[in-house]
């Protein structure tokens, strides 16, 4: 069977979400179209166990057994079976989730809750032929890599992103943003990722691609995240599945109030952690967290309304003795004062603030804000102590009509800056206007302000022009001022105004 190109695969998928436009909102497409590309590529990918399965042992009984296959499908659950239904299909979809579900315990929910059902939004003649596109092609390991599935995955869920632009922005971070974060935590195989706010797995899917990268191998990696929307998690998990990752555990869940990954009741910590929280959330549970058992109000509690610090204690909280993380947040974080400012001083104070990236504004979906990515460390070197890497990587990027983007070599040139600053640490040159060392002292002297613009500014360079070229823009203007007025004479003449 011959490879599916990534770029026909992706042009095949997003016509599925041609299909159903019109009676599904385009930020509803993820909820209908990624259950049907999970269950069509789990299908595909069951038979192809079933044909070797039966070329070892000559016995279709037998092939069929649960030692041959990933995923188990149920008598009457399979793709066939459905499409070639007359009538009902949106049950005949439901029941076939559903039997998948309960015949595999760790695809639990994984097909979320769509309203299959509803013959207004989804009559049998649109089902059917949404079934009929997607037969068209074979989504089994032998037609599409697990990696190209994976892609193709991520390539949908920008596309929808963009689709219904501000509505999908809760679940896409650039990649370019993600890349540079991972290359910063340099995650290996044999360590442990985890994703408190991880949305549909992109983060945690760059680390995998960043493991294989390396040479190393991903599947070693000990993946989790938890999030709080249904069909979002529910798309992590396909999306970690149709990258052929094993051994992870994604965990449906309010973070902040009800942390899923614990060990003796205590929170469960990682090598690696890296997130994209929602910014500023309102919220967010300060009410629990005045008396919270997992300690994570070490450096303070985060204002009632704002819950971004809540995030940075969280995730900090979540590292083990040489842990790291990442995180992306507003500016903000930088500089207010109160309740934030008081957290951000001690953090400081402790050593475990280690460098502030400012990127460039526009670059998120559903927000201009510009943000930063802070990185900490439980423990930072030595040579490091009492300074913060400080990069001004603002006026790197793309300029967009309506989105700003970070190519993968710009994210590169940002992470090769970062690199370089660390590797020497504060004895590092200062790249000006773009990155610099600041000491603690210096930053004591700012009230432990961190606004990227009082320690890393592009110089202001003078414009400096010859009294030739002044005497000629000034002719310049002068002959567009009298050309204005003639004009505007005329017109009042035309009007009957006298001049």
């Amino acid at each position: 069977m011959t490879l599916i190109k990534l770029k026909d695969l992706e042009a095949h998928l997003w016509h599925a979400a041609h299909i159903i436009t019109g009676p599904i909102d385009a930020s509803d497409y993820k909820t209908y179209i990624f259950p049907i590309l999970f269950f069509k590529r789990i299908c595909d990918v069951y038979d192809e166990e079933l044909k070797e399965a039966l070329e070892q042992v000559g016995d279709e009984e037998i092939a069929r057994q649960d030692m041959f296959h990933r995923i188990q499908i149920p008598e009457g659950c399979h793709w066939d079976k459905v499409r070639n239904k007359p009538s009902d299909i949106g049950q005949a979809l439901k029941n076939a989730f559903r039997g998948i579900e309960l015949a595999n315990p760790k695809l639990h929910g994984i097909f979320g809750d769509a309203g299959w059902t509803n013959k207004e939004r989804l009559p049998d003649e649109l089902l059917i032929t949404l079934l009929d596109h997607f037969h068209q092609v074979n989504l089994g390991v032998a037609s599409v890599r697990d990696d190209d599935m994976g892609r193709a995955y991520e390539y949908l869920i920008k596309r929808f992103a963009d689709k219904a632009n501000k509505k999908a922005g809760e679940f896409y971070t650039p990649r370019t943003i993600v890349r540079l974060m991972v290359n910063i935590l340099d995650p290996k195989a044999g360590e442990s990722v985890y994703d408190p706010a991880c949305g549909t797995g992109g983060m945690l899917l760059e680390t995998i691609h960043h493991v294989k990268e390396q040479g190393g191998d991903p599947r070693l990696l000990k993946i989790k995240g938890q999030e709080k929307n249904l069909t979002t998690e529910a798309i992590a998990r396909m999306n970690l599945f149709l990258h052929g990752q094993e051994d992870f555990s994604i965990l449906r869940g309010d973070t902040l109030r009800d942390p899923k990954f614990l060990v003796q009741d205590q929170l469960e910590t990682f090598d690696c952690v890296i997130a994209n929280p929602p910014f500023s959330l309102k919220e967010w549970g300060h009410d629990q967290w005045s008396d919270d058992p997992y300690g994570r109000k070490h450096y303070g509690l985060a204002p009632k309304t704002n819950g971004d610090f809540a995030w940075v204690q969280h995730m900090f909280a979540s590292l083990n003795k040489s842990g790291r993380m990442a995180v992306v947040l507003p500016h903000g974080v930088l500089f207010r004062g109160g309740a934030e400012g008081k957290i951000r001083t001690k953090l400081l104070k402790e050593n475990r603030i280690e460098a502030i990236i400012g990127v460039a504004s526009n670059l998120f979906y559903g927000t201009g804000i510009p943000a930063c990515i802070l990185v900490l460390r439980k423990t930072r070197p030595e040579s490091h102590q009492e300074h913060v890497l400080i990069v001004n990587a603002e006026e790197i990027y793309t300029k967009g009509r309506a989105q700003n983007t970070l190519s993968n070599d710009q994210s590169d040139d940002i992470y090769h800056i970062y690199q370089t600053q660390q590797e020497k640490g504060p004895e590092a040159e200062e790249i000006e206007g773009i990155a610099r060392w600041v000491s603690l002292d210096e930053i004591e002297e700012n009230d432990f302000n961190l606004n990227i613009a009082r320690y890393v500014q592009k110089p202001l360079e003078e414009e400096t022009i010859t009294v030739e070229e002044a005497l000629q823009d000034f002719q310049q203007k002068l002959a567009a001022l009298e050309k204005a007025e003639e004009e505007l004479e005329a017109l009042l003449i035309k009007e009957g105004f006298e001049v």
